[in-house]
């Protein structure tokens, strides 16, 4: 950082909180291992494994760690959407040199000896080898690079939309935060899925073109085309996502009356197109042809309606929402200020594209996960099919900071629900080493509270430090606690010496004219 330019105003204000917001967060999740021997994450390490090892797409000699898998003929492929497998290839191939060394020798025989390691370790397991630990490194890397750092990343990026609401930067700091830490984003933050390297990149796509120039670019519509192209084939369902966000560019197209950005848009979105199609084909048989066709897990589900979706049913929007079994509005309560947001958000007037947009998305995807013959995703802390949207969700609470935060009894209402939702979310996630099976129909009571009452706590940083139990936390709450002081600190400075000067402040603050007209609106 530059802190002469700092010290003289010319940075943003709002530099300071995205680095402080992506750097407390980025901590939280990679402190904590991704869960191992989950077959998700495996079906795609499998596939970087094989490429990169074998050169081939086929798992045969991994695929025992799995169930994600489908056959073709004699052989075994990852069932998976590629997305997130495609970008683990090349990283893989960056690290495996320094694999090749006496380093995982060593490190083998310090886990095998590790007594605070061992403890996390299931009894009818087969322990330690150092092919598991090969694969657990990669794991960890991989998950930062796939998973960790777009969250982290996404979250900056819903501070700095969300400017346009309010140049006010603590309530758009609580609903980062809120959204990094209170909802169960942080269970898959640093877990070698999908879900939230759709959602980063979607996100950023709907950034791109909310904060476009009048004159959009080539490069720029491109870009989005890329990204919404790519989501989609990270994740399948998010083209429920997808396809507004792409209404949402074309309608910014055609109201500034261009053309060409259109043109580039579909250019970037055919390119990952024709690369998924080509794979479809090469593996499966057909440019739309998709790995779950051939999968010999949960075939029933996959063969129910289309694609394993028939209509939303009670039993699903009960589980996906309150229930004790996979409950949004049980672990992150404060997401039920979404919808007295939307009707602020409506009532204010601004913003009007962007709340359909915003709209379409919460309902689309709420609507397939209620749809879904499977809507419970597996072993899963809350609704994991809902995390690419929950970004989407976030927003309208905004809107109820900015209309009714001078008000105490919102202040408390809301710092108690998010209050909840953090204790909610991170005894869930933390809980055992592996995620609350589906077959617990109150995971709360048969899988958080005994974990918890025994000190089964997720492997971390902690335990490699040779901390067990509870005590394997105390090194984050360290790390917090002078990340809190050092921003106080930071704070005190700012008021004290005046470094952000009305001439520092950006562009994007000075421009955020809608939030302004909003807070005159519902004074």
């Amino acid at each position: 950082m530059n802190f002469a330019k700092y010290r003289q105003g010319r940075i943003s204000p709002d530099f300071a909180w995205v680095f402080s917001l992506f750097s407390v967060l980025l901590l939280c999740y990679v402190y904590f291992f991704p869960r191992w021997a989950d077959p998700n994450q495996n079906s795609r390490l499998d596939m970087v494994f094989a490429v990169v090892e074998d050169g081939t797409f086929q798992i045969d000699k991994y695929v025992a760690n799995t169930v994600d898998y489908a056959k073709v003929g004699e052989h075994y492929y990852s069932d998976k959407a590629p997305g997130a497998a495609f970008l683990g290839i090349p990283l893989y191939a960056a690290l495996r040199p320094l694999l090749e060394t006496p380093l995982i020798g060593a490190l083998t025989t310090r886990l095998e000896s590790h007594r605070a390691f061992a403890s996390t370790l299931r009894a009818e397991g087969t322990g330690v080898s150092a092919q598991k630990v090969r694969f657990a490194i990669v794991q960890v890397y991989l998950s930062f690079f796939v998973s960790a750092l777009p969250t982290a990343a996404l979250a900056a990026l819903l501070f700095l939309w969300l400017r346009a609401v309010t140049p006010l930067a603590q309530p758009r700091a609580v609903i980062a935060l809120g959204y990094g830490l209170a909802t169960p984003v942080f269970a898959y933050a640093n877990a070698f899925y999908g879900h939230q390297l759709a959602a980063f990149l979607l996100f950023l796509a709907f950034f791109l073109l909310a904060r476009a120039p009048a004159q959009v670019g080539a490069m720029r519509a491109c870009l989005v085309g890329l990204l919404l192209g790519y989501a989609f084939i990270t994740e399948y369902p998010v083209a429920l996502m997808a396809a507004p966000i792409g209404l949402y560019g074309l309608y910014q197209f055609w109201r500034r009356q261009q053309r060409a950005p259109f043109f580039w848009l579909v250019v970037g979105g055919a390119i990952v197109a024709a690369g998924w199609m080509a794979y479809n084909t090469a593996i499966f048989g057909g440019p739309l042809e998709l790995g779950y066709s051939r999968s010999e897990l949960w075939t029933e589900q996959h063969h129910t309606g289309f694609m394993s979706l028939t209509a939303p049913t009670l039993d699903a929007v009960w589980g996906i929402t309150f229930s004790p079994f996979r409950g949004l509005f049980l672990l992150s309560p404060w997401l039920l200020w979404a919808p007295p947001g939307f009707a602020l958000w409506r009532r204010s007037g601004v913003l009007r594209a962007e709340w359909w947009l915003t709209l379409a998305v919460v309902v689309g995807m709420f609507l397939f996960n209620a749809s879904s013959s499977m809507w419970w995703g597996g072993f899963a802390v809350g609704p994991r099919y809902l995390l690419p949207m929950l970004p989407f969700l976030a927003l309208p609470t905004a809107f109820v900071l900015v209309a009714w935060g001078e008000q105490l009894w919102l202040r408390l209402t809301l710092a108690l629900s998010l209050l909840w939702s953090l204790v909610a979310v991170w005894s869930m996630t933390l809980a055992e080493q592996a995620f609350p099976s589906d077959a617990l129909r109150n995971p709360w009571a048969e899988h958080v509270l005994p974990n918890w009452a025994v000190g089964n706590i997720a492997r971390n940083f902690g335990t490699v430090l040779g901390l067990e139990g509870f005590w394997s936390l105390t090194p984050l709450m360290l790390l917090l606690a002078l990340a809190a002081v050092a921003w106080r600190w930071l704070v005190t400075l700012q008021s004290r010496e005046g470094l952000f000067s009305k001439e520092g402040r950006s562009s994007l603050e000075i421009e955020a004219e809608s939030g302004n007209r909003l807070m005159e609106v519902n004074k």
